[in-house]
């Protein structure tokens, strides 16, 4: 984002410094202060809400449907920002816009948590062409599709919540405990479906994000392409993997969610698969949002669809 272009942000989140510190007065003489917290993706937002439950208020960034390697944030977005007691993203290769967004705030409390702290992202395997335009910089931030490292992510949260309301502590601890010991559990149901399956490879007509998964649960992932979903695959990319599906014998072809399947559905005409959707977690739609939809639903999703497409038994 260049400077030119915050110039506006910071005008605006000027004008509404005065409504934010009376906005604050408010809830601490009701005694009603909830803590605000602003998450990029959905699950961060779904980490934070299992911790805050009734206690915070929490935000999701992007709008429902909204693919997010495309997303920029708007002056608004900046504002509910500088609003914010803690400010949660993914990293610097997920948020790229991120430094750029902190450098104009003007909220000197607001907590910054990168939930990728402590965790040692890997490198995007050659996937397809490289892509120039690749805003992760050739390193692989989808590291919540590894449910170790969703729980390592509740805990960098869950630091956070400590810090700026230390006076709900034990609130905030079993809250996290109860929420972790549902991701190892699902842990432990991938672990035990996808041991007993008569293929090992699936195969994604779309960019680089679910090798973490495919790492955790000793699977061989192929994609078109890595880098950015908005990416076009040369024709030698579409090729070589529909060489694959035929040298693997798989019989599906999955695709990502928030995004027209056109690639995907150009391999399954060559090949004569079927096609499944899995879901990278990033966003949901409006209809999800409205569904109830979780992390844990669409991870579950996720593994019913794998079983299918791997032929577990």
């Amino acid at each position: 984002m260049k400077s030119a272009v915050l110039l506006p942000f910071i005008l605006l989140l000027s004008l509404t410094l005065v409504a934010v510190s009376c906005e604050k007065k408010v809830d601490k003489t009701s005694g009603e202060k909830k803590l605000k917290v602003v998450t990029t993706l959905f699950p961060l937002y779904d980490f934070s809400r299992n911790i805050g439950r009734e206690k915070a208020e929490i935000s999701l960034l992007l709008p429902p449907g909204i693919e997010p390697h495309s997303f920029e944030p708007k002056p608004l977005d900046i504002v509910t920002i500088n609003r914010a007691d803690i400010f949660v993203y993914t990293g610097k290769y997920m948020e790229p816009w991120v430094q750029d967004v902190l450098n104009a705030l003007m909220n000197e409390n607001l907590l910054v948590i990168d939930a990728s702290q402590g965790i040692t992202l890997n490198k995007e395997a050659e996937a397809g062409h490289h892509d120039e335009d690749n805003e992760h910089g050739d390193m692989d931030p989808h590291i919540w599709l590894d449910l170790s490292y969703a729980q390592q992510m509740v805990d960098t949260i869950l630091n956070g919540f400590l810090i700026k309301d230390p006076a709900n502590k034990d609130f905030y601890l079993q809250n996290a405990a109860e929420y972790k010991a549902k991701l190892l559990a699902l842990d432990q149901e991938f672990r035990d479906s996808l041991s007993h399956c008569r293929k090992n490879v699936f195969l994604h007509g779309g960019h680089f994000a679910f090798n973490y998964l495919a790492t955790r649960y000793h699977l061989t992932y192929i994609a078109v392409y890595k880098g950015s979903p908005n990416s076009e695959p040369s024709p030698r990319d579409l090729a070589e993997i529909i060489n694959k599906v035929k040298m693997y014998g798989v019989s599906y072809v999955y695709y990502e969610e928030l995004l027209t399947p056109r690639v995907a559905e150009t391999i399954a005409k060559e090949t004569g698969t079927k096609l499944l959707m899995l879901h990278g977690a990033h966003n949901i739609t409006k209809a999800e949002l409205d569904g109830g939809a979780t992390f844990l639903s669409i991870m579950r999703q996720n593994l019913k669809n794998l079983k299918i497409g791997l032929q577990c038994q």
